[in-house]
């Protein structure tokens, strides 16, 4: 029995000693100061160099029902109130980010890296945004100029058949079938 006392104080007394390094964190010096907290790295760490992304990829992942309102108003603001497969793309602000934080429990949020760089104005054949968040610009499948100007061509001729001329010999025959062969 007296050693069960014993077991029992030094575990208070291991408890009692670890927060008393907890309490003395305030001592330290050299942390460096973050939004919220602050931070003390072991000597020598070096945090390594991060470029923050500009867009991010939310999925949410959890139901929409059962939440209080001004979640589900967050949800619905970004389109995340149908399926749950369906993805939205939101900016890296920190408004944005606020709201994240307040529905992080109900969504995945992916940061979009561009390995491949930006696409250029007005040029987005070719592009995929992978499940893993990696936007990706193929040039392999860019349209080939020549049949895109023979199609514009080809709707300005005067003589070919258009939708309306086909819609409309479609309708007679469909109305009077046996008047003429074809």
């Amino acid at each position: 029995m007296s050693s069960l006392v014993k077991h029992s104080i030094n575990n208070i007394n291991k408890w009692c000693s670890m927060t008393m390094v907890v309490r003395s964190l305030n001592s330290w010096t050299g942390g460096k100061k973050y939004l919220g907290f602050t931070y003390y790295p072991r000597e020598g760490e070096v945090d390594p160099p991060y470029t923050a992304t500009k867009l991010f990829m939310v999925q949410r992942v959890k139901s929409y029902l059962y939440n209080p309102y001004w979640q589900k108003k967050i949800l619905t603001d970004m389109g995340l109130d149908h399926k749950g497969s369906d993805i939205a793309i939101v900016k890296n602000t920190p408004e944005m980010n606020a709201r994240l934080w307040k529905v992080k429990h109900l969504i995945k949020i992916t940061p979009i890296q561009t390995p491949d760089g930006l696409p250029e104005k007005d040029d987005y054949w070719g592009t995929h945004l992978d499940t893993e968040g990696v936007f990706r610009i193929s040039k392999k499948f860019l349209p080939d100029t020549n049949r895109l100007e023979a199609t514009k061509d080809f709707e300005k001729l005067a003589k070919r058949v258009d939708k309306d001329s086909v819609e409309k010999n479609c309708r007679n025959k469909w109305l009077n079938p046996w008047s003429t062969i074809v």
